[in-house]
C-alpha cells in the first residue's frame, strides 16, 4: 500500500480522535438539528457554484489547447473532483488530465500543465487574501509563518513556470542534461512530456487571459468564502466579517497535507482549530465542520455521479495512459 496513502489515513485517524476528544456529542447532535435551512441551503448554492466557476476558468485555460463545449469541461470536473475524494494518494489529480484528452486534441500532458496552471492562480489568490486578513487581524505565530512558507511556495511555483515558458530553449537544454545518462526510451519520455506539459502552461504568456483568470481565482475563492459566512450564520455563529477568511484560510492548509479518502479528519480538526480562534467551543465547532463536510463532500459526489455515464473512467487505462506519454 502506498506510504502517502497510509500515512493520510493514520493521520485522518489521529485528527478524528483529537477532534471528537472530550466533546458532549449530545451538544454536538442539537447544534447540527438546530442548523437554520434557510442559511445553509445560500451555503449549498454558493458551493455548487464554486464548482461550476471552477470548470469554467479551466475551459478558459484549456481554449488555446483545443477546442471544448463547457459541458463536456463541465462534467470532466465533476468526475475528477469524484476522483480526487475518493481515489487514495492524490492519483485522482490526474483524472481530470485524463478523461479531457479522452474528449479533445489535448494530450493529457498538456492537460496536466493547465491543472498546474489552475493551482498557481488559486495559490496566488489564496495568498493574497491571507496577507489582507494577516494585515487585518491578529492571528497565531504558528498560522503567520505557514503563511509566509505557502507564499515563498507560490512564488516559487510561479518563477519555475515563468523559466519554463520564458527561457523554454534553456529549461530544455537544462533537462536534457539531466536525463542524458537514462536510456534513451526513458529520456525521449522525459523531453516529451516537458515538451508537451510547456504547451499546457503556456496560456499565461496571453496577459488579457491572465488576467481574467485572476479575476476569475479571486471570485471563487471569495465564493467559498461567502459559502462559509452562509454556514456559519445558519449554525447561529454571529462572527466578525474576517472569520469565514480565516476558516478557508485554515482549511486548505489542513486539507493541502497527506488525508484519508474525503478529508476525512484533516477537514474537522482544520475547522475546530480555526474557530477556536474566535471562541467557539469545542462541539459547535464540530457541528459546523460536520456540516460543511457534509454538503462539500454531497456536492462533489451528486454531480460527479451525475457526470459519469458520460466519462468513461478506468484506473488502469489512466495508468496506462499515464506510461505511453512518459
Amino acid at each position: 500500500m502506498n506510504k502517502k496513502l497510509i500515512f493520510g489515513i493514520v493521520l485522518g485517524i489521529a485528527l478524528v480522535f483529537f477532534s471528537a476528544g472530550n466533546i458532549n456529542f449530545q451538544e454536538t447532535i442539537t447544534h447540527i438539528k438546530n442548523v437554520d435551512p434557510g442559511p445553509a441551503g445560500l451555503s449549498l448554492f454558493f458551493i455548487v457554484f464554486m464548482q461550476a466557476l471552477r470548470s469554467y476558468r479551466w475551459g478558459v485555460i484549456l481554449a488555446p489547447l483545443g477546442k471544448i463545449s463547457h459541458l463536456s469541461v463541465f462534467a470532466v470536473t465533476n468526475v475528477g473532483f469524484l476522483a480526487i475524494c475518493a481515489i487514495p494518494a492524490r492519483l485522482g489529480e490526474l483524472a481530470r488530465p485524463y478523461l479531457i484528452a479522452q474528449k479533445s486534441p489535448v494530450r493529457m500532458s498538456s492537460a496536466l500543465g493547465t491543472i498546474v496552471v489552475e493551482r498557481a492562480l488559486d495559490a496566488l489568490a489564496i495568498v493574497v487574501i491571507t496577507v489582507c486578513v494577516l494585515m487585518l487581524h491578529d492571528l497565531p505565530a504558528w498560522m503567520v509563518r505557514s503563511g509566509i512558507v505557502f507564499f515563498v511556495l507560490t512564488i516559487l511555483l510561479i518563477a519555475f513556470m515563468i523559466f519554463l515558458i520564458m527561457r523554454r530553449e534553456a529549461a530544455h537544454g537544462i533537462i536534457d542534461r539531466l536525463v542524458r545518462r537514462l536510456p534513451d526510451r526513458a529520456a525521449k519520455k522525459i523531453k516529451n512530456i516537458i515538451r508537451y506539459f510547456t504547451d499546457g502552461i503556456e496560456v499565461i504568456t496571453d496577459i488579457k487571459r491572465l488576467f481574467y483568470l485572476l479575476i476569475l481565482s479571486a471570485l471563487i475563492w471569495l465564493v467559498d468564502v461567502a459559502a462559509i459566512y452562509a454556514l456559519l450564520i445558519a449554525c447561529g455563529f454571529h462572527l466578525p466579517v474576517l472569520a469565514p477568511f480565516v476558516v478557508m484560510i485554515v482549511l486548505i492548509a489542513g486539507i493541502a497535507i497527506p488525508a484519508a479518502p474525503g478529508f476525512i479528519g484533516n477537514w474537522h480538526f482544520a475547522c475546530i482549530l480555526a474557530l477556536s480562534l474566535f471562541g467557539i467551543a469545542k462541539a459547535e465547532a464540530l457541528s459546523f465542520a460536520l456540516v460543511y463536510h457534509f454538503l462539500s463532500i454531497a456536492v462533489v459526489i451528486v454531480l460527479g455521479v451525475l457526470s459519469l455515464p458520460f466519462n468513461r473512467f478506468s484506473i488502469a487505462e489512466m495508468t496506462k495512459k499515464m506510461n505511453q506519454e512518459g
